[in-house]
């Protein structure tokens, strides 16, 4: 009885685990939010602009953050290999959007070209945990990605960049 007690508390701890890290904000289905915010050059980008006739993985990051910076050498070989994909209804086909929790430009622009990140849409309002982007997506921790079908639809929410393969490989052409 003892370890079915156990057992129930472990499987109930691993529940509450998992929730305290599930996005609630944004849901699967809705469209995606609007963002528009300056990349490391201070030109606006728009993501409605960006995701136009593209599939976008939004991925929430910062350069402080270590397991962030973990991720980004198998984000790059990711953007790599879909990249050059075709996608239904994606004329444009498939990129990434940074989106920085950052507050000072330089570390952020140093943590891009230190960790090859090639793609070429990244934003930051350098607002940190204060980000505007982050409070219209609801992110409470970093990383975190999201994924964007070609008409503006978020199609899942992720705790980690590469768990959106799945999905995205159900809007590849085959």
């Amino acid at each position: 009885m003892k370890k079915i007690i156990l057992l129930f508390v472990a499987l109930l701890s691993l529940t509450f685990a998992n929730a305290q890290y599930e996005n609630t904000k944004i849901e699967v289905g809705q469209p995606a939010p609007e963002l528009e915010f300056q990349n490391p050059k201070g030109e606006t980008l728009k993501l409605t602009e960006i995701n136009s006739k593209r599939v976008i993985l939004l991925d929430f990051w910062a350069s402080w953050c270590g397991p962030c910076r973990m991720a980004n050498p198998d984000l790059v070989k990711f953007y790599k290999k879909y990249s050059a994909k075709k996608f239904k209804k994606a004329k444009k086909g498939f990129t990434i959007v940074s989106v920085s929790l950052d507050k000072n430009k330089e570390p952020w622009m140093q943590a891009i070209e230190k960790d090859g990140l090639i793609w070429p849409f990244h934003m930051s309002d350098l607002g940190g945990w204060q980000s505007k982007a982050a409070a219209i997506y609801g992110v409470m921790f970093v990383p975190q990605a999201f994924l964007i079908d070609a008409n503006g639809v978020v199609i899942g929410k992720y705790n980690r960049a590469e768990d959106c393969v799945k999905d995205l490989e159900k809007l590849m052409n085959k």
